[in-house]
């Protein structure tokens, strides 16, 4: 068991850049994982976001460059991470920055949505790290401003995702261009059958880390159920964000239209609120990011988009304004406000359409949302029906004080004293909610 940073066999410039976040303890994956990639094994990762896997892989690939000094040709990478959002590729390059602070290395990432003229200018170059989403690199790929011949390293992040938003013939063409000679990582929170075929197809003899399945990953979270009916979820939501308990609060809106609608009766009713979804631009998503981030909006409100790209630290509270089709989702939603082994707090809204939906969530967690009755808009019938429907031994349990925020303290891992800090999904440490953010924190 690997108890702090000190054990692992980094070098010193990074274990420097560690010491500077004030990183004393491993996460799990970490442990696991860094010892077999210094050794330049393949590696298949079972994690989600919030587990420290982007430290996991970035430490180690600093370190493997490192060791071998050269400057990379024009338009080449030795090392491409691979990722599914534009505000997940931001996050993972910053935080290869921060650890490699103290190494000669060139880092750049790509993505679409803006101007590809700097993007050209930076690889033509040569970069040591590029992190990028599937559909700009291609591009530009085919448009002859980069080629991968040069490349040593390789790291799918998020497979299943990639897979979920439609990219996975991208990938397929991707890896097809890669030499065959690489060392390659491969990240997913699930795996579904074409995910664990495409992972056999470009893996060598990996080590194999599972870490925080989605079955336990919620474990952690308290959450709770509303029954009302569709119509007031409105009213219901301006009530709760009354409580400044809910101090930084994610909401899910299952359209980019209800996202944009929400955001405006939000607005109407005094509270600073940002939308992100598909249809933004990529610079009113960064200002939304930034605005939410850094507390002038207390609120953001997101289509699934958001669901596994983005990663605040200090997200008090996951609001799902409307359940998820597909139960797996809710899982990736509310890890949003449980990050590196802290607690929080999630709060669903279920119409009586929504019951079926309620009931599939509540087999993939294995576990009965707590029932919020004391509201105005207590829906008494829905939740009498849902309960009654429950699996012996298994009902949805009644709950007061639905605002109450976990007790000080039960996010920190045994041993771990409260002043410490650990990285969170993306390596970078926990802050106050309200304090100004790193700039590994940028999205």
């Amino acid at each position: 068991m690997t108890h702090s940073f000190a054990d692992l066999a980094l070098i010193e410039p990074l274990q420097r850049a560690i010491r500077a976040e004030n990183y004393r303890t491993p996460t799990p994956i970490q442990a696991q994982a860094i010892p077999h990639l210094l050794a330049g094994r393949d590696l298949l990762g079972i994690a989600q976001t919030g587990t420290g896997k982007t430290a996991a892989f970035a430490l180690p690939i600093l370190q493997r460059l490192g060791a071998v000094r050269m400057n990379p040709p024009r338009n080449s990478t030795r090392a491409l991470i691979l990722t599914p959002t534009r505000e997940l590729a931001v996050q993972i390059a910053e935080s290869f920055q921060s650890y490699g602070r103290h190494m000669a290395l060139r880092t750049a990432v790509i993505f679409g949505g803006v101007p590809q003229r700097p993007q050209v200018q930076t690889l033509a170059r040569g970069v040591d790290i590029l992190v990028a989403t599937p559909g700009r690199l291609l591009d530009l790929m085919q448009q002859g401003y980069l080629r991968l011949s040069e490349l040593s390293i390789f790291v799918l992040d998020e497979a299943d995702r990639m897979l979920d938003m439609g990219f996975i013939h991208d990938v397929k063409r991707v890896v097809a261009t890669l030499p065959k000679t690489r060392q390659t990582l491969f990240f997913s929170a699930t795996m579904p059958a074409p995910i664990a075929e495409l992972a056999g197809g470009i893996l060598s003899d990996p080590v194999r880390v599972t870490v925080t399945p989605a079955a336990t990953t919620v474990e952690r979270i308290d959450q709770r159920v509303y029954f009302l009916e569709k119509d007031n979820k409105p009213a219901l939501l301006i009530q709760l964000l009354k409580d400044p308990a809910l101090l930084r609060t994610l909401v899910f809106s299952r359209t980019k239209h209800g996202a944009d609608r929400i955001t405006r009766l939000l607005d109407k009713a005094g509270i600073v609120a940002r939308a992100i979804h598909g249809n933004k631009s990529q610079t009113q998503r960064q200002r939304a990011l930034a605005d939410f981030r850094d507390g002038r909006a207390r609120v953001l409100v997101a289509t699934d988009i958001a669901a596994r790209g983005i990663d605040i630290d200090g997200i008090s509270h996951v609001v799902n304004f409307d359940l998820p089709e597909v139960p797996e989702t809710y899982v990736h939603r509310i890890g949003r406000t449980a990050r590196a082994g802290a607690d929080g707090i999630a709060l669903a809204f279920c119409d009586g359409s929504e019951r079926p939906l309620l009931r599939e969530i509540e087999k993939v967690t294995r576990r009965g949302l707590a029932v919020v009755a004391d509201h105005p808009f207590h829906a008494a019938a829905s939740a009498a029906a849902h309960s009654a429907g429950a699996k012996p031994g298994r009902p949805s349990r009644p709950h007061r004080g639905a605002h109450k925020r976990p007790e000080a303290g039960n996010g920190h891992s045994q041993g771990q004293s409260q002043g410490q800090k650990r990285p969170n999904g993306n390596g970078r440490r926990r802050r106050h909610s309200g304090a100004k953010p790193t700039q590994a924190a940028l999205a």
